[in-house]
């Protein structure tokens, strides 16, 4: 009786090289795709073409504290508001349309109880106005894009400015530096020392 001897086929190194070549483009692309994916969603997220909500959306979006602050010009309460004592690193964004307005790189503690800079990260993202309510001469600063009322500027600030930039937390929306590239603003990063998660406030 005879045996009968079965021979493997020998797989062709074109097909061997074919097959890996194709799942490294498999791989790639996934790669690619899930990227685009990512910036895709940054953009969404910071969008400076972004209109601006009406007041009935804002009236039902906004707290009742937020919407007098940004669209009455009210003040809100010394000492009893969100970010007059925080200390992290990061950007402070118009509430409305996520326009990047202040750093807490010029984020300091002028004893008022609401939160102070020395600068806004961009002159272009204020406007100043002439304020003479309540019987006083002040500068008003809102936010160029929304037109939100954020506080006011007065020159009796630390070096290097010597302005006060007084603004209402319920005008604002902070975004902590670990957090920037994942909302969209990853460009701020630069604004940071690596690896800082503190401001530079006492």
């Amino acid at each position: 009786m005879k045996s009968t001897r079965v021979i493997p086929k020998r797989t062709s190194h074109k097909t061997l090289w074919f097959g890996l070549l194709g799942a490294i483009v498999v791989i790639v692309g996934s790669i690619l795709f899930g990227y685009a994916q990512g910036q895709k969603k940054e953009n969404e997220r910071m969008n400076p073409t972004k209109a601006v909500p009406s007041d009935a959306e804002l009236r039902t979006k906004l707290t009742k504290d937020q919407y007098l602050v940004t669209r009455e010009g009210a003040t809100e309460t010394a000492f009893q508001n969100a970010y007059w004592d925080n200390h992290k690193a990061g950007i402070y964004v118009d509430l409305i349309t996520g326009e990047p307005l202040f750093s807490s790189q010029d984020k300091f503690d002028s004893g008022t109880g609401w939160p102070s800079f020395t600068k806004p990260i961009s002159k272009d993202k204020v406007i100043e106005k002439r304020d003479s309510s309540f019987g006083m001469e002040r500068t008003e600063v809102r936010s160029s894009k929304s037109d939100s009322h954020l506080g006011h500027v007065f020159q009796d600030g630390p070096a290097p400015t010597g302005q006060r930039y007084c603004v209402n937390s319920a005008a604002l929306r902070f975004i902590p530096v670990e957090k920037l590239k994942e909302e969209g603003y990853g460009e701020y990063l630069a604004l940071f020392p690596q690896g800082q998660s503190q401001s530079n406030q006492p």
